[in-house]
């Protein structure tokens, strides 16, 4: 399998998994924003596969979600949603490539840039929509109600970058796009 091939085999992985994690969270009751299961594989996929490949996974990932299980509703959550999880996956895996692999400055950044991002699409769709946009809401879903998701997200997935890498080095070199 040609290494093309097995990048939209690895990408196709994330984009599952963002899809069966979140219904995980569903059927257990385990509140999703709280714990942003759509998120992980999102940023995984930027750390392993690159930027292209997690801004691709981080827009098709609140979409597909939201046309085969009905969540997040498209508009305007998932519309939002496509735009900072979009941005999570891009900034992941430029800043993965261009500071030498600091997975934790990656993702701290990844993530305070697709809350930004986020925070921008928020005010244009939910104003758009007649719902309106209040920032202290949004400040509060995005750093203090979803507190244990970027805790969980801070702790895994450096641990599972570090072993993905470590496994890919033993053997024929995976899918980091340069």
């Amino acid at each position: 399998m040609n290494m093309k091939t097995k990048q939209l085999v690895y990408a196709s992985f994330f984009l599952a998994l963002g899809i069966i994690v979140p219904q995980i969270f569903h059927f257990t009751g385990l509140p999703g924003t709280v714990f942003l299961p759509m998120h992980i594989p999102v940023l995984l996929c930027g750390f392993i596969l690159g930027p292209k490949y997690g801004l691709v996974v981080g827009a098709l990932t609140p979409l597909l979600n939201s046309l085969l299980t009905g969540m997040p509703p498209v508009y305007p959550v998932a519309t939002s949603m496509m735009f900072e999880l979009a941005t999570y996956g891009l900034v992941a895996g430029l800043l993965y490539q261009l500071l030498k692999q600091s997975s934790i400055v990656s993702l701290i950044g990844s993530m305070l840039l697709g809350r930004v991002i986020g925070g921008i699409a928020n005010a244009i769709f939910y104003t758009a929509s007649g719902t309106g946009f209040v920032l202290s809401t949004f400040i509060t879903a995005s750093f203090v109600t979803c507190f244990w998701g970027i805790v969980i997200q801070l702790v895994i997935i450096p641990i599972i970058v570090k072993s993905v890498n470590q496994y890919f080095e033993k053997s024929p070199r995976l899918v980091m796009e340069k």
